[in-house]
């Protein structure tokens, strides 16, 4: 009885921890974002593929035509990681000033974790 009353506020503290990232989650933030990109294939439509994203440098990608912009970040050393696409999605705008991105951004930290958890499906 009392290694039960020692361990469930242990039980109760990593219930309420913090979210960890949930892919199928993020398949439904990425809904979104299908309008322009897709993340399981190769290929652009109004904007680049993101398959493989994780590792690449902004502005890369064959047969899409970047803004000046996002080409200019990625030559002064912009690659996607789990910190830059956090950054990038919560204002396109303002990271990377002149990006052809209309999206708002997302502002809720759990969405985008788990949009990185499901676009970290489809990277190397």
């Amino acid at each position: 009885m009392r290694s039960i009353a020692l361990i469930m506020p242990l039980l109760m503290l990593a219930a309420g921890s913090s979210h960890a990232q949930d892919a199928e989650a993020g398949k439904k933030v990425f809904a979104r974002c299908m309008a322009c990109h897709n993340a399981d294939a190769p290929g652009n439509k109004v904007g680049p593929s993101l398959m493989g994203v994780m590792g690449r440098t902004a502005g890369v990608y064959e047969g899409y035509n970047f803004s000046k912009a996002m080409v200019e970040a990625g030559e002064n050393g912009l690659v996607w990681d789990d910190e830059t696409i956090r950054e990038f999605v919560k204002d396109p705008r303002e990271m990377v000033e002149g990006t052809k991105m209309v999206f708002p951004g997302l502002k809720d930290d759990e969405e985008i974790s788990d949009l990185i958890a499901y676009l970290d499906q489809f990277s190397e």
